[in-house]
C-alpha cells in the first residue's frame, strides 16, 4: 500500500499495525479509511500469526480527531435539497459502527497507541479496544454537542459505564481530559511517554505478551485534576432532565460550576437532552443494541437543523456564533426528543456475523 494511503497496514513480526494517515487533517477518519480497516482487522483477526492488533495515528499531534463531519455536512445539504438520496450519510454511519462493533468483539489483543489529538471517531477506534495506551501528548474528549450532535461510535454504550457520572459530564460537556484523567476515570489503561511507543511495538512484534509489553513501558501520568471535581460531577450529573442539571451546577456555587453551565448554554439544546436519554437508554442496552441505537440518532441529527447550523459556525463561517433551533432547553420537548430514537427509514443497522 501507497504511503500516500489515509491508512497503512503492515504486518511487523507478530503484530498487525494499522496506521492513520492523515496527520494534515488530524487523521480524521474518512469512509474509505473505514472500508479499507474492516476487511483488515477481520482477516488480522482471523490469522493465528498475528497475536496483536496496534493502532497508531501518524504524526505527532492527533491519534484520530474524529470523523470526517465537513464531508458529512455537505452530504446531508445535498440530500436536504434533494440533490442525492443520501445514502453516502447512511453508509458513514452504518459501516463505522460495524467497525466499531469488530473492535469491541476482536479476540485477539486490540492496542490502541491514544497518542495526541482523540476525539469522536478516533473515540470509537480506541475506547473499545482491549488496550487503551495515552501518552503526555493525548488529549480526550467527546465534543459533539457542541456541533449539534451527540456522542456516538459506541458513546452511549461506554460513558454510562465509566464510574460515577463522569460518562454523563464528559458526553453532555465534551470536557477534554489527559492521560492522567482517562487513567483515573478507566478511559484508558496505561500510561507510556510518547518516545516509548516504538519500543513497546517492537516488544509486541516480538510476541511480547500485550500486558507484559505494556509493563515493560508504563509510567506514572501524575495526579489527575479531574478528581477535585469528582463529588460535585457525581451530584450535578446524577439527574435525568438536563434542566435540573444545570440548577443543580447552580446551587453549587462554584467557579468550576459556573464555568459547566456556560458549556451547557453555549451547546446545542436539542443535543444536550437527547444525548442524555441515549446515555440513561445506553446504560440498560448491550453494545449491539447501543450501535444500532446509534445509526437511529445518527441519521434523525443529520435530517434536522442543529447539525448543520453546529458545522458553520464552527468549521464553515468559523463565526462560532450557532443559532439552535430550538434556541432553549424548555422548548425541545419530550415527544421530539423520542422521535430521534424511531427506526429510520430504510431500516436498522444489520450485522452480518
Amino acid at each position: 500500500m501507497s504511503d500516500s494511503a489515509e491508512i497503512l497496514f503492515e504486518r511487523r513480526g507478530s503484530i498487525g499495525l494499522a496506521t492513520l494517515n492523515r496527520p494534515k487533517a488530524l487523521n480524521a477518519l474518512t469512509l474509505g479509511m473505514i472500508r479499507l480497516f474492516d476487511p483488515q482487522l477481520r482477516a488480522w483477526a482471523a490469522d493465528p500469526e498475528i497475536k496483536a492488533i496496534v493502532v497508531q495515528g501518524a504524526g505527532e499531534k492527533a491519534f484520530c480527531a474524529g470523523g470526517d463531519v465537513v464531508n458529512l455536512y455537505e452530504s446531508g445539504k445535498a440530500a436536504k435539497a434533494g440533490e442525492s438520496d443520501g445514502a453516502s450519510i447512511r453508509a458513514f454511519f452504518s459501516e463505522e459502527y460495524v467497525l466499531n462493533r469488530l473492535i469491541h468483539n476482536c479476540p485477539k489483543p486490540y492496542v490502541a497507541l491514544i497518542d495526541g489529538i482523540t476525539m469522536g471517531g478516533g473515540v470509537g477506534l480506541s475506547e473499545h479496544g482491549s488496550h487503551r495506551v495515552v501518552t503526555e501528548r493525548t488529549m480526550f474528549a467527546m465534543p459533539e454537542t457542541g456541533i449539534g450532535l451527540y456522542p456516538d461510535v459506541g458513546g452511549t454504550y461506554f460513558l454510562p459505564r465509566l464510574p460515577g457520572q463522569v460518562g454523563t459530564w464528559l458526553g453532555l460537556t465534551g470536557d477534554r481530559l489527559k492521560a492522567a484523567d482517562m487513567l483515573a476515570v478507566g478511559a484508558a489503561d496505561a500510561f507510556v511517554p510518547s518516545a516509548k511507543l516504538e519500543a513497546l511495538i517492537a516488544d509486541l512484534a516480538e510476541e511480547v505478551p500485550a500486558d507484559e509489553a505494556i509493563a515493560r513501558h508504563r509510567e506514572e501520568a501524575g495526579d489527575p485534576p479531574v478528581a477535585a471535581n469528582r463529588g460535585a460531577i457525581d451530584r450535578c450529573y446524577a439527574h435525568d432532565r438536563v434542566e435540573a442539571i444545570v440548577a443543580a451546577l447552580e446551587a453549587e456555587g462554584t467557579d468550576w460550576a459556573a464555568g459547566q453551565i456556560a458549556t451547557l448554554k453555549r451547546v446545542s439544546p436539542t443535543s444536550l437532552k437527547v444525548t442524555l436519554e441515549a446515555l440513561r437508554r445506553g446504560a440498560r442496552l448491550d453494545f449491539d443494541a447501543c450501535m444500532i441505537q446509534e445509526l437511529r440518532l445518527s441519521l434523525a441529527f443529520l435530517a434536522r437543523h442543529d447539525f448543520y447550523e453546529g458545522i458553520r459556525a464552527a468549521l464553515v463561517d468559523k463565526d462560532r456564533n450557532p443559532r439552535w433551533s430550538p434556541a432553549t432547553l424548555a422548548e425541545v420537548k419530550a415527544e421530539e426528543v423520542e422521535l430521534y430514537f424511531a427506526e429510520p427509514n430504510g431500516g436498522d443497522l444489520r450485522f452480518t456475523d
